[in-house]
């Protein structure tokens, strides 16, 4: 619409009819940033089978099924769903929470219409309403000033400036290169008034406004798999090949063995089901789920489970600064002149915010609320000094004078605001307070002068000082940085700042040190586009990119960030774009995520060597038989109790050890590392064969000594207990058990006695001997199997020791 045809029907001193309102609303559509549907539970459930070693199970079940080993098919299939159901409600809880988040927003605003003030709920707010706007609001639309006063708005979460910025009505039209950078007489939708009153005419709605035009960036940001799920499909892959690898290599042997094609089928099903480690998927899944659990004591929401582990993969963090690395209020940081309390004083004498009661907060300027916070804490009280000293006069501050008067009962004239305003009316000091006021600059300080004088007149005025301001870097934040370099993960500040105050800042946290690029580690003044370039600049380099944010400004880069972190008080946008949620808004929370993923990584590295140096011996054993002519040794069901309860039960213990402090002193991971390296394969290749030669060794001097049955019993006990004692020496690949604390990790030790416990009921009682096709050991029997099967656990204990004599020659 033009503004002459807009002009014809729109009247600002009355407002739209409700009659031409429904029209423009049934035109336009609501007031509302569009964002997509919270995912549906079905949506989530079946989200939960994607996994290709979830689908390879899958088929192991349907395979088992039908031969008709149902037991196999149940067991397999239980797992299944249990892993399921874990990820769903994790993920189902987190949307929940989201949705808690979400009606936090203030949905209403005042406007006139018919000639009258109404109360409307935002999304019936439509082009041409007149906006009345006053300090604590929520502006709920775009819209040009048509009068205000002493306005000033935080713009923060469009831009990222966390300076209030002062407004007044224009006739001009303003470029829009910059967004709403630098548009002095427009306010914008999702931007809060905290100070002053006007009215604005609204000029766009929904995704028409500046807010809803960064949500429409979203679009262009792609989801990608997180570095744990590209591991781990990589792994499931390798897998699935070997499955089919040896299902034709064993089908081959049995036809050169002339044996019964079906025998050959159910061998070559139990060899499937030996290669496949049914519990893996739960593994991973439980992993993550103890890592959300352990983040959520931390004030962090994770939306998706691999969201934890991602964090634990970045080597980069960008990251907003303002609530973020800073506290978000604003705060006395420096004074300047003789007298620090009668600075304050003056200071103080010169305001209008009213201080709230526990004197931390309050209501107007945020830079008047931090002279009075600083006076506060030196007893110097405004409400002490009205009482005292009740203003005379004021004149009040505007956009072209750029400073404010009270004069007061006392015959003094108090005036306080921008340097050079002030000092142009003072008659001493002003070299001084000129160069004083350039090296508080330079520090990111906002700085204001404060003067006195005599009567209504400004001119002629005495300098009191100079009151530096800035938002303060959180305490905590500055350490999470030292942390974050220590591990090698740079920080990268991205903020709509001048560039001055964010470099100070910068220098303060730690981020930008003389061995750093300023260019390449501060962006101040960064526009959405710009930090959606930035973030996937980073990615191009083969970076992890986690991206903090709680301004829509910062939604699209956290959509495209490896990792997008949100704050809990942020937009609705920014929520749903990011992966993680801070409730408490603490930089310093993000690191203890990284160092959380780290751990999260390494246990499931180590779990996953585990099962798969127990998979491997269950091959080698099952191969061997088969190419040397030999006795089934394991039977599939054997198979599946191993995988799914004696190796299962161990790796779960496996996977929640608690975190490796020294993870957070070494490099990240480089993002193409696989889960498993050289050194893992090779681990899992030689335990593995350790182990075949044990248990094979002990079924072939059985089948002398005793029958088939027998041969089995023994080389079931004698795998389950080895495999069992080995998850003590799994814990860590360089330090002895005693070193890594044998009771720091209670569940390992309860899971080895359930499941010893376990082994010894099913090889006693008669129902599951008839089940398992086994029979009773001897107690000399059973006390030989035992030595035995402490033999792994003891070379590979030995090992550690030996590497490390080796290591000091």
């Amino acid at each position: 619409m033009s503004d002459a045809a807009r002009s014809s029907i729109d009247d600002p001193t009355a407002g739209l009819s409700d009659s031409e309102a429904a029209h423009r609303l049934a035109a336009d559509g609501p007031n509302e940033i569009a964002h997509a549907p919270p995912p549906s539970v079905w949506v989530l459930l079946l989200g939960q089978f994607k996994s290709p070693l979830v689908l390879l199970l899958l088929g192991a079940s349907a395979l088992s099924a039908a031969l008709g080993e149902i037991a196999d098919a149940i067991a397999i299939a239980a797992i299944i769903i249990i892993n399921a159901i874990v990820g769903f409600m994790q993920e189902y809880r987190a949307e929940r929470a989201v949705q808690a988040l979400r009606s936090m927003t203030a949905p209403r605003a005042r406007v006139l219409r018919n000639g009258a003030v109404a109360v409307i709920p935002s999304a019936q707010i439509v082009r041409g309403d007149v906006l009345l706007l006053e300090a604590g609001d929520v502006i709920a639309a775009d819209g040009r000033l048509l009068e205000a006063h002493n306005l000033l708005t935080n713009e923060a979460p469009l831009t990222g400036e966390s300076m209030p910025v002062e407004k007044a009505a224009g006739e001009s039209r303003e470029t829009d290169a910059r967004g709403p950078i630098d548009r002095p007489s427009t306010v914008f939708m999702g931007t809060a008034v905290v100070g002053g009153v006007a009215r604005a005419l609204v000029e766009a709605t929904g995704m028409r406004t500046e807010l809803g035009k960064i949500a429409h960036l979203l679009a262009t940001t792609t989801d990608e798999a997180t570095p744990l799920q590209r591991r781990l499909a990589r792994v499931s892959q390798m897998l699935l090949y070997a499955c089919l690898g040896i299902v034709v290599l064993v089908a081959l042997l049995g036809l050169l063995h002339q044996r019964a094609w079906l025998d050959v089928l159910i061998s070559a099903v139990s060899l499937a089901v030996a290669a496949v480690p049914e519990g893996l998927p739960a593994i991973v899944t439980i992993a993550l789920a103890l890592g959300v659990q352990r983040m959520a004591s931390r004030h962090v929401l994770v939306r998706k489970l691999p969201a934890v582990e991602t964090l634990g993969s970045a080597t980069v963090i960008c990251t907003d600064k303002t609530g973020t690395l800073t506290t978000g209020v604003m705060r006395v940081r420096e004074l300047w002149g003789d007298d620090h309390l009668r600075l304050l004083d003056a200071a103080a004498a010169c305001c209008d915010a009213e201080l709230s009661a526990d004197e931390h907060g309050g209501t107007g300027d945020p830079t008047e609320l931090a002279i009075l916070i600083a006076g506060a804490e030196r007893s110097i009280r405004r409400a002490n000094i009205e009482r005292d000293r009740p203003r005379v006069a004021e004149n009040p501050f505007d956009a072209e004078r750029k400073r404010m008067s009270i004069q007061r009962q006392d015959g003094v004239l108090y005036v306080k605001g921008a340097v050079e305003r002030v000092l142009d009316k003072c008659e001493r000091d002003v070299p001084l307070a000129r160069t004083a006021n350039a090296q508080m600059a330079e520090r990111g300080l906002r700085v204001l002068a404060v003067a006195t004088g005599t009567g209504a007149n400004e001119d002629g005025l005495t300098l009191v000082g100079l009151v530096g301001i800035a938002d303060p870097p959180r305490t905590e934040a500055i350490a999470a940085v030292k942390e974050a370099r220590a591990a090698g993960v740079k920080t990268v500040m991205i903020t709509g700042d001048h560039p001055i105050t964010a470099q100070a800042i910068a220098r303060e946290l730690g981020i930008l040190t003389p061995s750093d690029t300023a260019s390449e580690v501060v962006h101040a003044r960064a526009t959405p586009e710009q930090k959606l370039d930035i973030v996937r600049r980073w990615k191009e380099r083969g970076a992890i990119v986690a991206m903090t944010g709680d301004g829509v400004n910062d939604a699209p880069a956290l959509r495209e960030a490896n990792i997008g972190i949100a704050m809990g008080t942020g937009t609705e946008v920014t929520r749903e774009a990011s992966d993680v949620i801070l409730t408490d808004d603490n930089f310093a929370s993000i690191v203890a995520g990284v160092r959380e993923g780290r751990g999260i990584f390494e246990n499931i590295r180590k779990t996953l060597v585990y099962l798969l140096t127990g998979n491997a011996a269950e091959l080698a054993i099952m191969l061997i038989a088969a190419a040397v002519g030999l006795p089934t040794p394991l039977l599939p069901l054997h198979l599946l109790w191993i995988n799914l309860v004696t190796d299962g039960l161990p790796a779960l213990a496996l996977v929640s050890d608690p975190v490796n402090d020294e993870l957070m002193q070494t490099p990240p991971r480089p993002p193409n590392e696989p889960m498993l390296g050289k050194k893992q394969w090779l681990a899992i290749a030689l335990t593995g064969s350790l182990e075949a030669a044990l248990v094979l060794g002990v079924f072939f001097w059985a089948l002398g000594a005793r029958d088939l049955q027998q041969a089995r019993s023994l080389a079931f006990f004698v795998l389950v207990f080895s495999e069992v004692l080995r998850a003590f020496a799994a814990r860590s690949p360089t330090k002895l058990l005693w070193e890594v604390g044998a009771f720091t990790n209670l569940r390992l030790l309860a899971v080895v006695a359930v499941t010893a416990s376990l082994q010894v009921a099913v090889q006693q009682l008669p129902i599951t001997q008839r089940l398992f096709g086994i029979e009773a050991l001897a107690w000399s029997d059973g006390l030989m199997a035992l030595g035995l099967a402490f033999v792994p656990v003891s070379v590979l204990e030995l090992l550690k020791l030996g590497r490390r004599a080796w290591s000091h020659r």
